[in-house]
């Protein structure tokens, strides 16, 4: 076979289209292009498994399908043949086709700041897993528990945000959760109706904004600056609409430009939530990762706040798989989220609970946040000493503090997506930026660089420095 096996498939995990579909799409285009000719003898559907890196069961489901249409022939004992089939094509048609197959799965993705699982505590935490099943108590850990949470874990936490984010909580008023966008879900139907609106900063986070409008709720966006969300145009805001029930924000690490909220905005932000008695839901995504001085303090842990849902998760701390998120406000509120939690999903993942109390207790957490932070920081530096040296002139960028991302904009006018399109046909995807806002593209894009090995970073930015 020299046809479909002497070039890259290119499937993309990522895609929302499955991976059969992907590669039934796939061989049509092949036999279209004649690199796969009527009569040829396809490989076992094992090999061909091997040969593009999928299951066994996903090409069998492609080939029956490719067999069901015609475009593939099986004959009983010998093996599966291209149809003979006679097509006429666009040649121009076949080679864009081909051209944009090729570049589905690019050299280099950047990402919008997601941790490196290789430098992920793995080790640890199966270690605490294996410890959580040798317990005498294991058959009280594999029954149902309170639908907050493990009350030992949820003491943990609490522990945790009194001491370190200043927070002023009790074990109660937490709700443990399979990450920070169930938090943010569950907050959303419990809190809010459909007469509400609900201030978003813009550009934001779109995932919360749809959690927010799957409650029925309206959302306005409101600006960001250097300094943060601008408080100004919230106050305007919430004098017009009397039905402005809360504001989301990500005041530490904004997204996706990574500012801080100064403490001016914050102490203004709580002065009109009590005023306009709206509930200010704070996303903290990414407490930990704080290199040049102590992390700013939670909005939340302000004495004068009164109506507040904190989120954090452990996704960002340890890997993104690890679903364990949580979230902290009134007991009246909790209550009714508890409530919710139990209709959706009875109960978190107990025995990962406990193997966090593990990773926790013996320190593991700890040291694994000290070299992670040592490591981001050490990444964070040299792209920082890239862009200065291949795009001086050409971008604008805000030296981030914290976090795993850089938020760039380019000097001169341009079309953001038409810079980002240039670098997918060269070979390294960014998000795409109309991600960020709720109308027009944003004129920036968030640039990742934790999950990246400093050789690709440098090709990224000097290919930037190509195309601008």
């Amino acid at each position: 076979m020299s046809g479909l096996w002497s070039f890259n498939i290119g499937l993309d995990l990522k895609a929302e289209k499955a991976l059969y579909i992907q590669l039934v799409d796939a061989v049509i285009l092949a036999i279209k292009s004649n690199r796969l000719k009527s009569g040829e003898i396809l490989p076992s559907s094992r090999k061909l498994a091997d040969i593009v890196g999928v299951n066994r069961n996903t090409v069998i489901k492609s080939l029956d399908i490719l067999i069901a249409e015609g475009w593939l022939v099986s004959k009983d004992r010998i093996g599966v043949f291209v149809a003979e089939i006679t097509i006429g094509n666009d040649p121009k048609k076949i080679q864009k086709e081909e051209f944009f197959l090729s570049i589905k799965k690019p050299l280099i993705i950047i990402d919008d700041g997601i941790p490196n699982t290789q430098i992920a505590p793995i080790k640890e935490l199966a270690s605490a897993y294996r410890r959580v099943f040798t317990l005498k108590s294991k058959r009280n850990i594999l029954g149902y528990v309170d639908s907050k949470g493990g009350i030992e874990f949820r003491k943990i936490i609490a522990q945790m945000l009194n001491h370190k984010r200043g927070l002023q909580i009790s074990s109660d008023q937490i709700c443990i959760t399979r990450g920070s966008q169930m938090a943010l879900y569950l907050t959303a139907h419990s809190l809010l109706t459909k007469e509400d609106i609900v201030l978003v900063e813009n550009p934001g986070y779109k995932p919360a904004w749809k959690a927010i409008e799957s409650a029925g709720a309206k959302i306005l966006p409101v600006p960001v600056d250097g300094d943060g969300v601008i408080i100004n145009e919230i106050e305007k805001l919430v004098k017009k609409h009397s039905n402005i029930k809360a504001i989301y924000t990500t005041p530490h690490h904004q997204y996706p430009t990574t500012v801080t909220l100064s403490l001016k905005r914050r102490l203004e932000l709580i002065e009109l939530s009590n005023i306009y008695n709206f509930t200010i839901i704070e996303d903290d995504y990414d407490h930990e990762f704080h290199f040049d001085r102590r992390p700013v303090l939670p909005v939340s842990s302000f004495p004068g706040v009164k109506k507040y849902v904190y989120i954090g998760t452990f996704s960002k701390i340890v890997a993104p798989s690890l679903r364990i998120g949580f979230l902290v406000c009134s007991s009246d509120l909790i209550r009714k989220i508890a409530s919710l939690r139990e209709i959706i999903d009875m109960q978190n993942d107990s025995i990962m609970e406990h193997a966090m109390i593990e990773l926790i207790k013996n320190g593991d957490v700890k040291r694994h946040i000290k070299r992670a932070t040592k490591y981001y920081k050490d990444k964070r530096n040299y792209l920082d000493i890239l862009l200065r040296t291949y795009l001086k002139d050409k971008v604008l960028y805000h030296f981030p503090t914290g976090g795993l991302a850089f938020w760039i904009e380019p000097i001169k006018p341009l079309l953001v997506d038409e810079l980002l399109t240039k670098m997918e046909m060269a070979g390294f995807q960014i998000t795409d930026s109309s991600k960020y806002s709720i109308d027009e593209t944003i004129q920036g894009f968030r640039f990742g660089y934790a999950n990246i090995s400093k050789d690709d970073l440098k090709k990224v930015v000097v290919k930037l420095n190509e195309i601008l």
